[in-house]
């Protein structure tokens, strides 16, 4: 497995554990926050990841 695959993975573990917790507890919970600010933080990576592969192999 790879370094995408496995980003890819964590972010939808995120994106559900986050939904979870801030339908429990609110969406203003600092959990929620937490696991939010991840999420956006691991998408990011995601992104900039894509973004230097499609560079890299445009040649």
């Amino acid at each position: 497995m790879n370094t995408t695959d496995e980003l890819l993975k964590r972010i939808e573990y995120l994106r559900y554990r986050m939904t979870e917790v801030a339908l429990e507890k609110g969406f203003t919970n600092l959990e929620a926050i937490e696991l939010s600010q991840e999420l956006d933080k691991l998408l990011n990576k995601y992104d900039m990841e894509r973004q230097f592969q499609s560079k890299h192999t445009e040649y």
